[in-house]
């Protein structure tokens, strides 16, 4: 896993911040979060997309984005592509974005403003539909469930790169984003872990689309439990502990049943789908979880 800091490649000292858009193959959205972005005020801000090797290639957007600077990365993972953003500017404030995700209005403005209350700041993510009429399980299901980033900062020290600012001299001082990780949790605790500090700021928000279908949701989750088992102890006392665990996704199911039966943003039929999408989705990663921990 790479864990190097990245370093800077270009220099410009008169950028307050760089932006930084990791893209795969996700044209339409990627068009979507740059209108959003590029109609609010940039001066002092660079914006760099790095692309991951979609097909077909994003670098001739510059003409119709000429506020944006696109590059490219070979190596295959966002946590590369976001490595490959920091390193090719020099700003001392490092905002990152992902590519679905459309940021409020006032996201730019507001990042100017909050940026320096913490060395991390992790905003509001919403969710929302990109099709008309009544949700499917699965996108009933995320609309409860997919971000609770207030609490992930102040249960659990970490937020999203879907929507966070910080620092170069968190890059240098604990190296980058790791491949095959949580890779913006694993980042955030180890920022934490050697005294930086992280906030919450509602303000700060962007909204992202749920999940539209069972496959989709199923693939999230199933790379979201491969990159957690990848950073458990594998020892006989971490198996049994990653058993215990799978249980306790099983049993959490009844306890937030209730979340899902009174969950204002769904309507009755929504509500009974999101319901079966929470207790399939958590008997399925129970059993991943007992695959992994009996595996040699």
């Amino acid at each position: 896993m790479n864990i190097t800091a990245p370093t800077a490649t270009t220099a410009d000292p008169d950028y307050q911040a760089a932006i930084i858009i990791p893209h795969y193959n996700d044209h339409v959205r990627l068009v979507r979060c740059l209108d959003a972005l590029c109609t609010q005020d940039l001066d002092g801000i660079e914006v760099v997309v790095v692309d991951n090797g979609s097909t077909p290639g994003i670098l001739g957007w510059s003409n119709f984005y000429p506020a944006v600077r696109f590059i490219e990365e070979s190596a295959k993972g966002a946590a590369h592509a976001r490595n490959a953003g920091v390193a090719a500017t020099t700003a001392e404030q490092i905002w990152f974005l992902d590519a679905d995700c459309v940021p409020a209005e006032n996201w730019v403005a507001t990042a100017r403003q909050v940026a320096g209350q913490a060395d991390i700041v992790g905003g509001a993510v919403g969710v929302f539909c990109e099709t008309d009429g009544t949700k499917s399980g699965s996108a009933a299901f995320e609309t409860v469930f997919a971000f609770d980033t207030k609490s992930y900062i102040e249960k659990q020290n970490f937020t999203v790169t879907a929507n966070l600012l910080t620092f170069r001299r968190l890059f240098a001082r604990i190296g980058g984003f790791r491949d095959g990780v949580p890779e913006d949790k694993d980042w955030c605790l180890r920022a934490v872990g050697v005294g930086a500090d992280i906030k919450y700021i509602e303000a700060l928000s962007v909204d992202h689309p749920v999940r539209p279908d069972w496959p989709a949701l199923k693939k999230k989750w199933h790379r979201l439990m491969d990159e957690a088992w990848g950073t458990w102890p594998k020892g006989f006392a971490g198996r049994l502990k990653w058993i215990a665990r799978a249980v306790a996704v099983v049993l959490s199911s009844f306890a937030h049943a209730p979340k899902v039966m009174f969950a204002k943003s769904l309507r009755f039929p929504e509500r009974f789908k999101a319901l079966v999408t929470l207790f399939r989705l958590r008997s399925l990663r129970a059993m991943w979880m007992l695959q992994q921990a009996v595996a040699q």
